[in-house]
């Protein structure tokens, strides 16, 4: 602390007695007739007590006093020798708000003090924000209070000198003019900024960039992806604050029932234009076009859905709207109808950081967290999840091993507060739509497919995918539109919380998804070598690998017991071993097998193929031995000389030679018991190789003489 700072504190307390007693006498007399202003000095001068009591201890509370002492004296001047009806609304709702701002303020206060044993209330290192936010709303109000009551002022003034002149200056009528003149020049006042928008500011900039040409802006993204934000970040920011001022005004389109009507009639509130039941535009354009406009339509999906009731006519209207030369249109929509000369702005997930960031400042539990920072990304980032997330572990004081247990139980059916907030109301929101309902029963079931694979499908095979869906296209289209999916290098997905949110819990009881299965199903087991047409179109799976593997996942869990599903795994492990060698998830599927099913042998085998391909040489021997031992139990001859001829070349890259020379001359005598020249051959081949290898020079060229004597038989 500055040596100064015991003489500022004992000036502020100074003012804060003053302050205090002017309260006092302000709120006692009688004669200004404005009664929301007693509730308002009675709010403020108790809230001034505390101030003061607590700035003995805490210095942290000076500027709040100050700023607090500030709005109170602008209060007294300003209503001294007005009556209510000389007032505005604007004025009216601007003395309200600072009585809800000030016992806001004050409940917090005493919501710590009693919480801290020890009776010390906040301090700056913890609560720096929060006492700078709690200045910036009183700075707020003192700055809006101040420009309403200039233009009351100014209003004033102007009505008693055109009153002058007509001769019409009655007392009673002077007073019902300026009330009619200042709410038709005022309106509404916008909502107040976000206290932190992390990650926005490039968006905000573009906007603020838009706005000095007055050209239209929508914001379009998914629900909860922080438009809102973004727009009311902009509405606040100091260059619209400038050049609109007071002409700044905020539309909720989901407060009201979607007709032409009840839109007009929030416009013309909202605006001032002191109209009550406007038909169309045509009564407004006089207010519209008087002085420069920022107007944000929030929610706009609401009422630009073309297949709401009134649809067409609000479209109609917005777009006239977009097109006033005088007035900034900023929408915010879920949907993407909006109007031609908008300069849209798709809105994106947050970056990593402005993740952490928002999490952080909400849930400040343990400090960062891998495994919740692992959460956030598998949430994809999307600012409602993370939000939802931090407010649901504050509210329940979890820490962050608490919350990761919750997270890997329950996934997004975490995402729902204590109020009634949760991902789902967001995403129902979108699927009540009247666009989406006209899409039909089954649009909800395709929505489930998409959700399911992690790369969502193919746009390009929407009509192999789902054969009975005669307008897939279209189907899927609107699900762009309405930012439930998007588009991503070839394949329409959805966002991380959507698709957990939309994915069938049973999977088995999903019709969509099953045909889907069964359509892969039967892709893979057709059966392909080099160099042919179908080995060219195997292909396929290298672009669809995670999907396949993932359906795959799902149903030998659900559906262990069918044989189909495991000879499809077999089939996804042979495509992987041709096209896309990689490890796989269904390795630990495969092991898990129960001994007794059939397929096991197989998927072991070429699961081992796959090993070789990718370099576990280990592994390899181990799942060919398992599958050896299996063959043997089976009994078939021809599958157990292949696996030990197979075994034998794992056993030389593992430089065991002679444990390859024992496995490979037991296959070379059963394929020549079974008369099976080429493989005979290919054995014989190997047994030469690995004779080699163990120095038995003069065994491998015998063997090597014997593989060439029979080569000529089969033409090679």
């Amino acid at each position: 602390m500055t040596t100064d700072a015991p003489r500022k504190l004992d000036g502020v307390l100074s003012t804060l007695d003053v302050a205090i007693r002017d309260l006092t006498l302000a709120k006692e007399k009688g004669d200004s007739g404005v009664a929301p202003a007693k509730d308002a000095f009675g709010s403020v001068g108790a809230l001034l007590t505390m101030m003061k009591e607590l700035m003995i201890d805490e210095q942290d509370y000076v500027e709040l006093g100050l700023s607090c002492a500030n709005v109170c004296r602008a209060l007294d001047r300003g209503l001294d020798g007005r009556r209510l009806d000389e007032l505005s609304r604007s004025v009216l709702e601007t003395i309200q708000l600072l009585t809800t701002t000030v016992a806001e303020i004050q409940r917090k206060i005493t919501k710590q003090t009693k919480r801290n044993a020890v009776g010390r209330i906040f301090h700056a290192r913890d609560d720096v924000e929060a006492i700078a936010a709690w200045k910036l709303d009183l700075n707020n109000i003192l700055q809006v209070f101040n420009t309403e009551l200039a233009i009351d002022t100014h209003i004033m003034v102007a009505n008693i000198q055109r009153n002058v002149l007509t001769n019409q200056g009655g007392a009673d009528g002077k007073h019902q003019s300026v009330s009619v003149q200042a709410s038709f020049m005022v309106g509404e006042l916008p909502p107040p900024a976000p206290r932190a928008c992390f990650g926005r500011d490039e968006f905000i900039e573009r906007v603020i960039n838009l706005a000095q040409n007055l050209t239209p802006i929508a914001l379009v993204g998914a629900g909860g992806i922080g438009k809102t934000c973004i727009a009311l970040a902009a509405l606040h920011h100091d260059y619209i604050k400038q050049r609109f001022g007071d002409n700044r005004r905020f539309i909720r389109c989901d407060q009201f029932s979607a007709s032409c009507t009840n839109f007009l009639r929030r416009l013309s509130k909202v605006v001032g234009a002191g109209v009550k039941e406007p038909e169309d535009l045509a009564p407004l354009r006089p207010i519209l076009s008087s002085k420069e406009m920022f107007i944000v339509l929030d929610n706009a999906e609401s009422i630009l859905d073309p297949r709401g009731a009134d649809g067409e006519e609000i479209y109609g209207i917005v777009e006239e709207l977009s097109q006033f030369d005088n007035i900034c249109l900023c929408i915010t929509s879920r949907i993407t109808t909006i109007p031609p000369d908008c300069d849209t702005l798709e809105i994106p997930t947050l970056s990593m950081e402005a993740a952490c960031d928002t999490f952080y400042r909400i849930h400040r539990c343990d400090g960062q967290s891998d495994s919740i920072n692992d959460i956030l990304n598998q949430l994809d980032f999307h600012p409602l999840s993370v939000t939802l997330l931090a407010t649901v572990a504050q509210q329940n004081r979890w820490d962050n091993n608490r919350l990761a247990g919750e997270w890997e139980q329950r996934q997004t059916a975490v995402l729902q507060t204590g109020h009634n907030k949760s991902l789902a109301s967001a995403v129902e929101l979108s699927l009540a739509s009247p666009m989406f309902r006209e899409l039909g029963p089954e649009a909800r079931g395709l929505l489930e497919v998409v959700a399911f694979f992690p790369q969502g499908i193919d746009e390009n095979k929407l009509d192999w995918l789902f054969p009975n869906i005669s307008n897939g296209s279209t189907i899927f289209d609107t699900f762009c539109v309405l930012s439930l999916t998007y588009r991503n290098h070839g394949f329409i997905t959805m966002l991380a919380p959507l698709r957990d949110y939309l994915c069938p819990k049973n999977p088995m009881l999903s019709p969509p998804l099953c045909a889907a299965k069964e359509r892969y199903f039967s892709r893979m087991a057709v059966k392909f070598s080099r160099n042919t047409t179908v080995f060219e179109e195997s292909q396929w799976i290298t672009s669809e690998d995670t999907n396949v593997e993932h359906l795959l996942d799902v149903f030998t869990s659900v559906d262990a017991n069918s044989e189909r599903v495991w000879n499809a795994c077999e089939h996804f492990i042979r495509h992987l071993y041709w096209h896309k060698p990689r490890h796989t998830v269904l390795k630990l599927k495969i092991e898990g097998l129960s001994d007794e099913h059939r397929s096991k042998p197989q998927c072991l085998f070429f699961l081992a193929e796959l090993c070789c391909s990718i370099g576990n040489r280990v592994d390899r021997k181990r799942f060919l031995t398992h599958t050896l031992r299996l063959r043997r139990e089976g009994g078939d001859a021809h599958h157990i000389a292949v696996t030990l001829r197979k075994l034998s070349g794992a056993n030389r890259m593992l430089g065991l030679y002679k444990e390859g020379i024992q496995h490979v001359k037991e296959a070379t005598e059963i394929f020549g018991r079974l008369g099976e020249t080429g493989e005979h051959t290919r054995c014989l081949n190997n047994l030469a190789h690995l004779l080699y290898k163990d120095e038995q020079i003069d065994a491998a060229e015998d063997v090597a003489i014997r593989t060439i004597k029979l080569l000529p038989e089969k033409g090679r």
